[in-house]
């Protein structure tokens, strides 16, 4: 079975309707269709966003209106899906789990660090929760996809500026290392496993100062695997040319 699986922080699915674009999903086969930050109720996601009806969605809206939130589209069907409430303790609507075969799928939204302390501080604690999590199932001999918005470049090579930006949370050594221990865990980095170090390649941009135009970003959303689907990863790659959002979507291709 080949799979296409698609991840993208729409940064509001409502804004992204209004400017139709979603409406490029109608023209690829997306087996998993994962959006991050929706920013909306299941009931608030306009009907409009693109022609195609999945059998299954999932909607992790956030217990704070307008803020945050996940969404899951596919017509796999699932044996188990949960809102993994026990990581997200502060129910901001930032996973959808979605199981099929032996597979455990994520979808993530994890918190940016930048507000303030105490947010930098719930990042850390929550990527430390879903790390634990994600072992488990694979101790239980779950294999396992990961992808979302992570809000940290991982190396050097993930923006375009790091000299300036190493106090910045984003790319601070402490979140940088939990990175190295996803690695460690034995979780791939589809991206860099499929394209080596390749230089420039990101998936967010401010809106400032032109930086999409001139290409200023970073390399913040990501797929990752478990080590026992090393050989299934047939191609990762970002679409900077799809706009909308101030990211761009990120593809994994598998065979499994």
């Amino acid at each position: 079975m080949n799979l296409k699986l698609v991840s993208w922080n729409v940064n509001g699915i409502r804004a992204v309707d209004k400017k139709e674009a979603l409406k490029w999903v109608d023209e690829h086969d997306i087996d998993i269709l994962a959006l991050q930050e929706i920013k909306a109720e299941e009931a608030q996601i306009p009907k409009t966003i693109f022609n195609k009806t999945y059998a299954h969605v999932q909607v992790n809206s956030s217990s704070r209106k307008g803020q945050s939130g996940t969404a899951l589209f596919t017509d796999i069907t699932p044996n188990f899906t949960s809102k993994t409430l026990e990581v997200d303790i502060l129910k901001e609507g930032r996973i959808n789990e979605f199981h099929f075969d032996n597979i455990a799928f994520f979808n993530v939204y994890f918190p940016n660090g930048q507000s303030r302390e105490e947010r930098l501080v719930y990042k850390l604690e929550f990527y430390e929760r879903f790390l634990a999590h994600i072992n488990t199932l694979k101790e239980q001999g779950k294999s396992i996809i990961v992808c979302g918005d992570v809000n940290t470049a991982h190396k050097a090579i993930d923006l375009a500026r790091p000299k300036a930006n190493e106090e910045t949370s984003g790319f601070l050594p402490i979140e940088r290392a939990w990175m190295d221990k996803l690695v460690e865990n034995e979780y791939i980095d589809t991206f860099r496993h499929i394209n080596g170090d390749e230089p420039h390649n990101y998936s967010w941009w401010s809106y400032r100062a032109n930086a999409r135009e001139n290409n200023v970003g970073w390399r913040i959303d990501y797929f990752f695997v478990s080590s026992d689907l090393k050989d299934k990863i047939k191609n990762a790659y970002i679409l900077p040319e799809i706009s909308g959002s101030d990211h761009c979507p990120i593809v994994l291709e598998l065979e499994i």
